[in-house]
């Protein structure tokens, strides 16, 4: 990615690169942090901050990748050996994985909805911050976000919820445009 990319171009072509096109390098420690930083500059009503990041790189995108796949097996044990590679690989496709996860709870002044949605715009600033340091990111759930025996796997407690996971890791992988909603479909105004 182009680091001198205007925000205005990112926003005309913005696009998710599909996280099998992901390698190697992913950000520096100093970059992470940044991003991060960056990533939680999001409306927060009550400065609450009703999300925290769990960030997975090196050996424990392994791990999980074999309770995964040992979670799958229970619920469907005559797994393809593709479906298997799968499971295994789900957090070993990009260099890290952070997650992000909301702690929307009930408040006294901050609806329970405005706290979710601040989790969800966390989530874009973050894949714009990784544009911003010259990476790509793609926000996905998949099944493991819903699964209680995962997310304790994850270090995420029953109480909270997956916001997403976002993968980050550098691409050269030229991504086609899919079909955007024409304004006249999703517009109402009203003068």
């Amino acid at each position: 990615m182009d680091k001198d990319i205007k925000l205005i171009d990112y926003l005309r072509q913005r696009h998710s690169t599909p996280v099998a096109q992901y390698g190697e390098p992913g950000p520096s420690q100093a970059e992470l942090d940044e991003i991060l930083r960056f990533s939680s500059r999001v409306p927060d009503h009550g400065k609450i901050a009703p999300w925290r990041f769990i960030v997975y790189r090196g050996d424990s995108r392994v791990r999980l990748g074999d309770e995964f796949l040992r979670l799958a097996l229970e619920a469907t044990p005559d797994m393809t050996e593709t479906a298997k590679d799968a499971e295994r690989a789900r957090f070993t496709r990009a260099p890290l994985v952070v997650a992000v996860v909301s702690t929307a709870s009930p408040h006294a002044k901050v609806p329970e909805w405005e706290q979710v949605l601040s989790a969800g715009a966390l989530c874009l600033n973050m894949l714009m911050a990784c544009e911003a340091h010259g990476y790509v990111a793609n926000w996905r759930t998949e099944w493991i976000a819903y699964d209680a025996r995962a997310k304790a796997a994850l270090g995420i407690a029953d109480q909270e919820k997956v916001a997403g996971f976002i993968h980050i890791g550098s691409s050269d992988f030229n991504t086609p445009d899919r079909p955007r909603p024409d304004l006249a479909d999703i517009v109402t105004w009203v003068e």
